[in-house]
């Protein structure tokens, strides 16, 4: 093992009411060391991560940091500050910036005095630039991170804790929304940065990442830490046996005959600020029994694409049908009443209400059904009965159906929307970026719940910025470019990643 170790987290644990997110977790981090913390959705990865980085404080344990003299010294609790004092960088999950501001001022909002920060502005932009030019992350500077896309505001965050110059750095999903290549770049920088003494831990559910770029393997499962092994002996079966206690079932596509068409967009325009917000004479059919997979790099369109199927903005030309009924009004009800079950991309802002209960989002996309109200009175207890059979059958865990959404992992959260929406059964699905941020056994299960809805006669519109998901499954591939669609001309990587950055379209 590399020197002497820089991080030293000592018997940690933190409960949450009933919930034990984190038990007697003791773990190291090595000089130049990039460690993998794995485990499944809500096993206690990102509350161990918060813990070191002050955002929570432990119920028992204590954390050891090596300072800049080579000396290890005992962390502050429970005080971000003191963490980015001792070199602590993090890079959450969920998005950390003020939309109001620029990308520029959100790198800078709390590493700069408001003096610094108005009069050094020159020399920021510079180190950022050279920062960017390292990686490969780029970021428009001078935009508001409310116009971003997602993935812009993803670069955004890591590009603020590199501007921190951390010497532990801490990586949660970092590249949930980067394209393959991309996150490649952002690792092989990564790497040659550990060459110079950067210690990372990355938490991540894609095994490709874990298993080219880690030196070492940790596992949660319950709160536990169940196991440690070095990258070099691990494989993805030995990792998921690791995370789930058991092999993860393989979900095979079968060859299926389309039925009838269920969506059909037909020569439809949306005129936006840019690509992102633009579609450009779009025409596209989906069938029953089929999945139709969107490849593209982010902010091609796809933004706009999944907004005109939500009803959340209506065409400035062409028209769009569901089940062979033209659409008349493009909002949100128009589309659930049309048969069209919606799993977004931003699972916080567009899929939940934080403030109402686990329960009440189940329910929220019918309130009309005898089931859940009579006579204008909700029927509490069946909504509680249904919400625990959902709860149970989807595996959402948290800390129960009364509990506040916004109180679930992102992955639990998940898991929430696909019961709300698979229970339902639409005619049409738009998942858009499914199994984000899931582990093994919940991308599975996503996999499993939408071939169960293309047998039963669903058409379903999968958005992806994973390629390996794209291919695995659909039964058709689209490419989007500059919001253009095009037909895949083929299912090789290297030929839709050809049509992704703008090539062989034709």
């Amino acid at each position: 093992m590399k020197n002497s170790p820089v991080l030293k987290l000592n018997h940690l644990s933190k409960r949450f009411g009933a919930v034990l997110a984190n038990d007697d977790v003791s773990l190291e981090l090595y000089r130049g060391e990039v460690l993998a913390l794995l485990g499944e959705n809500g096993a206690g990865k990102t509350t161990l991560m918060n813990m070191l980085f002050g955002h929570y404080m432990p119920d028992n344990g204590h954390i050891e940091v090596m300072d800049a003299q080579g000396k290890m010294q005992p962390l502050t609790l429970g005080h971000p500050q003191a963490a980015l004092e001792m070199g602590i960088g993090m890079v959450h999950q969920h998005f950390t910036l003020a939309e109001n501001l620029t990308a520029l001022d959100n790198i800078l909002l709390g590493a700069e005095s408001l003096f610094a920060w108005r009069h050094n502005r020159k020399k920021a932009r510079s180190k950022i630039e050279g920062i960017m030019a390292r990686t490969g992350l780029a970021a428009p500077l001078d935009e508001k991170i409310g116009t971003l896309s997602v993935g812009e505001r993803q670069r955004v965050e890591i590009l603020k804790a590199l501007y921190h110059d951390a010497r532990i750095l801490v990586l949660d999903e970092p590249t949930a929304v980067l394209t393959p290549q991309e996150a490649d770049t952002l690792f092989e920088n990564i790497g040659a940065m550990t060459g110079e003494g950067l210690s990372v831990i990355f938490i991540s559910h894609k095994l490709r990442e874990v298993l080219a770029f880690s030196q070492r393997i940790a596992v949660l499962r319950h709160g536990k830490l169940v196991g440690e092994i070095a990258t070099k002996d691990a494989d993805e079966r030995v990792i998921a046996r690791m995370m789930v206690g058991a092999d993860t079932p393989a979900t095979p596509r079968s060859p299926m005959p389309p039925g009838a068409p269920v969506l059909e967009l037909e020569d439809i325009s949306i005129k936006g600020s840019n690509a992102r917000t633009s579609l450009q004479a779009a025409n596209l059919s989906i069938c029953a029994h089929e999945i139709v997979g969107i490849a593209g790099v982010s902010g091609n369109g796809q933004a706009a694409l999944a907004r005109l199927v939500s009803g959340l903005v209506a065409p400035s030309s062409g028209s769009m049908r569901v089940a062979g009924e033209k659409l008349g009004r493009f909002t949100p009800t128009a589309a659930l009443q049309a048969g069209i079950g919606r799993i977004p991309e931003d699972r916080h802002h567009d899929g939940v209400i934080g403030a109402m209960s686990v329960a009440e989002n189940l329910i929220i996309e019918r309130l009309g059904a005898p089931d859940v109200q009579q006579n204008g009175f909700l029927r509490q207890r069946e909504i509680s009965r249904h919400a625990d059979a959902l709860c149970a059958a989807y595996d959402v865990r948290g800390p129960g159906i009364e509990a506040d959404a916004r109180l679930l992992s992102g992955g639990n959260i998940q898991k929430l929307i696909l019961a709300r929406v698979f229970e339902a059964a639409p005619k049409l699905i738009l998942a858009n970026q499914p199994t984000r941020g899931l582990d093994l056994g919940a991308a599975s299960e996503v996999a499993r719940r939408l071939f169960e809805a293309r047998e039963r006669g669903a058409g379903v519109l999968l958005i992806s910025e994973d390629l390996d998901e794209i291919l695995a499954l659909s039964d058709r591939v689209v490419v989007i470019h500059d919001g253009h669609l095009h037909p895949a001309h083929s299912r090789e990587r290297e030929a839709i990643g050809l049509m992704m950055a703008g090539e062989n379209t034709c």
